[in-house]
């Protein structure tokens, strides 16, 4: 156990970026491998290729820098390749449902890929295949999160380690969740 500085909560010692299930299927993955004489390689989810943010690339929706927060970045690719980067998903989702405020001139159809960062392996996702914990006491640069995690079952450890209140998938997150977020609300 640890104590966390930001929160004063303890929690459970991990290596960095790594899930407990992944750790053990990676090291049951590696004892076979070795068993049958093979080469052994890391075990990674289902990443997805985005453009890193830059610098100066500021979340459409508050403001703030995005490359400052490299474990919460959420990205939209457009058609075109331009890229819109955000600093945790709550931010993204509020982009996606208000295209018409950021986006006038644009609409989901000329979306050709979507991105979020999974908390344990810190590689970016896709959106919408991700599983999204909500409610925990885990904050983000703005504050309570939709927290993405590449498996129900990181999503549940998740859940359970950090006193989730519940697991969403894409489709299921509200137009009204990302603002009920910010006031603290979780359903």
């Amino acid at each position: 156990m640890a104590c966390d500085a930001s929160t004063g909560r303890y929690t459970r010692l991990r290596p960095a970026g790594i899930a407990r299930r992944t750790l053990l299927r990676g090291l049951l993955a590696g004892g076979a491998a070795l068993a049958a004489g093979a080469a052994v390689l890391p075990a990674q989810g289902r990443p997805v290729q985005l453009p890193a943010p830059g610098p100066r690339d500021t979340c459409p929706v508050c403001g703030m820098f995005v490359a400052p927060y490299p474990l919460w970045v959420a990205t939209v690719v457009w058609r075109d390749g331009r890229a819109v980067h955000f600093d945790g998903a709550k931010d993204f989702f509020k982009y996606l449902f208000e295209l018409a405020k950021y986006e006038p001139k644009r609409s989901r159809a000329d979306i050709v890929a979507m991105g979020v960062t999974d908390y344990y392996n810190t590689l970016r996702i896709d959106a919408q295949a991700a599983w999204y914990v909500v409610g925990s006491d885990v904050l983000g640069p703005m504050g309570h999160e939709l927290v993405p995690h590449d498996s129900e079952a990181d999503a549940r450890e998740f859940l359970a380690d950090h006193k989730g209140r519940r697991v969403l998938r894409f489709a299921e997150v509200t137009a009204t969740l990302p603002a009920a977020l910010d006031d603290g609300r979780f359903q």
